[in-house]
């Protein structure tokens, strides 16, 4: 990606344009996204991505309607593209992302919104504050329910397929087999004909629990790579430039060809998605699920506008939940402000190294356990909820970002869609309330007697 400089602020037009209907003359004025878009303060959001951008170059895309588009696009669990198609039909999308006139075409590139995710992917997190300082203002949240917050753990699944040994061993001999060819690299044999009719075979003879003709076809698998891995290591030798290109695949085709069902240590889950991992549930229905462990902080008590997400973080490497606490309530103070006085968890957090332990409290536990710390404690399970609204309504449920860096990206920006879904809904009961009142005072108290 070559060098951007900062990007400029849109003008303001002088005068109206013909041709062109101003948005604010087509649309609700009182319109929850039009209230949102007022009390976000792009101006701050502007200032935090300035290190990421050069003095010189082409100007990057408008602040405001990238980062507006990012906001719609977790706030509505859309996917890139979706958000590109209804931002075109919607005036209320326009007018969130800074628009004056309504706009037919797309002025936009489309691959900016993943430009921008590698260029920024690490300050996404200032939406988070952002959104719980929107709270704050509207008095959908006090900063005294930040001092008793919830934390617990879920999996975030990455977008691949369940992987068996069957499945892994065809796609290295099919990814190797298209990178030789894209290369103009001669080999005996391809083996993609009768790899695939293999690995047929085994999902047709897993099925019928002939276990051992399934591993004979697995077997046959597993020697066609073998074959393929060392003839395109003898084509390969002594040439640097072919060397670079194949080792990374390489290393991946050997780990898969190695690596067995129960063995222990690191295997190898996905071609495209190598940092993928396997975590244990211990649940019936989903046992085992591959991708990354999250940690959410949500506050403990039900704040007047929902209960908001503190703190989301990827946790790579399936760490114990208990070593984590500390990290994350730290991160968590240093994004609210404010002193965490009560943490809640789960029994999956015993033996944690928090500071403040006797401020930590587990379900089940009964030392130390009175009065509101009790009521509190019985509200430990609410984060459950927020876990599942993050997944049916937003993308934690299924990751399609790349890497470690996109793992982190999706976590957050699930946290910052589910914020603005509950500050909607809590700027939508206000204009509800509001009009209410309105109408109250312009109906005379006969008329409203004779109604009745």
């Amino acid at each position: 990606m070559g060098v951007l400089m900062r990007p400029k602020q849109p003008k303001k037009a002088d005068h109206d344009d013909l041709f062109k209907a101003r948005l604010d003359q087509i649309i609700n004025m009182k319109h929850e996204l039009v209230a949102l878009a007022g009390k976000i303060d792009w101006a701050w959001l502007d200032e935090q991505i300035v290190p990421y951008f050069s003095d010189e170059g082409r100007p990057g895309e408008p602040t405001r309607f990238m980062i507006g588009m990012f906001i719609l696009k977790h706030t509505y669990g859309l996917s890139d593209e979706q958000v590109w198609d209804r931002w075109v039909n919607d005036p209320y999308f326009q007018h969130f992302t800074g628009e004056e006139f309504f706009q037919h075409d797309l002025p936009h590139e489309r691959s900016g919104m993943s430009h921008w995710r590698n260029r920024i992917g690490e300050t996404l997190e200032m939406l988070l504050v952002e959104s719980l300082r929107i709270a704050h203002d509207t008095g959908a949240l006090k900063k005294s329910d930040l001092a008793r917050v919830t934390v617990d753990t879920t999996v975030q699944p990455k977008n691949i397929t369940f992987p068996t040994d069957a499945k892994l061993l065809l796609v290295a001999i099919q990814q190797l087999g298209k990178l030789a060819k894209a290369h103009d690299l001669p080999l005996r044999q391809s083996y993609a004909r009768v790899a695939k009719r293999a690995a047929i075979k085994v999902g047709r003879y897993a099925h019928a629990k002939q276990f051992k003709r399934m591993n004979r076809e697995i077997k046959f698998l597993r020697t066609r790579l073998g074959r393929v891995i060392r003839d395109i290591g003898r084509n390969i030798k002594g040439d640097e430039a072919l060397g670079a290109v194949f080792a990374v695949p390489l290393i991946k085709a050997s780990q898969i060809r190695s690596q067995k069902q129960r063995q222990r240590g690191w295997k190898l889950y996905s071609w495209h998605a190598p940092e993928t991992e396997c975590i244990a549930k211990g649940k019936a229905h989903k046992p085992y699920e591959f991708g990354v462990k999250v940690s959410l902080t949500t506050t403990n008590k039900r704040a007047k506008g929902g209960q908001f997400i503190l703190h989301a973080k990827a946790l790579p490497g399936n760490p114990y939940d208990g070593h984590t606490l500390a990290e994350v309530l730290e991160e968590t103070q240093a994004l609210t402000g404010r002193e965490i006085e009560r943490v809640y968890v789960d029994k999956g957090y015993i033996g944690h190294k928090a500071p403040k332990p006797m401020r930590v409290f587990r379900s089940g536990q009964k030392r130390g356990v009175h009065g509101q710390i009790k009521k509190e404690l019985r509200r430990r399970s609410a984060i459950e909820p927020v876990i599942g609204h993050c997944k049916s309504d937003g993308h934690l449920d299924r990751n399609y970002l790349k890497g470690r860096n996109g793992d982190q990206i999706n976590a957050v920006m699930s946290a910052v869609g589910y914020n603005f879904r509950l500050i909607l809904k809590w700027l939508r009961a206000l204009l509800c309330k509001i009009i209410a009142a309105i109408w109250a005072a312009m109906m005379p108290l006969s008329a409203l007697r004779t109604a009745s």
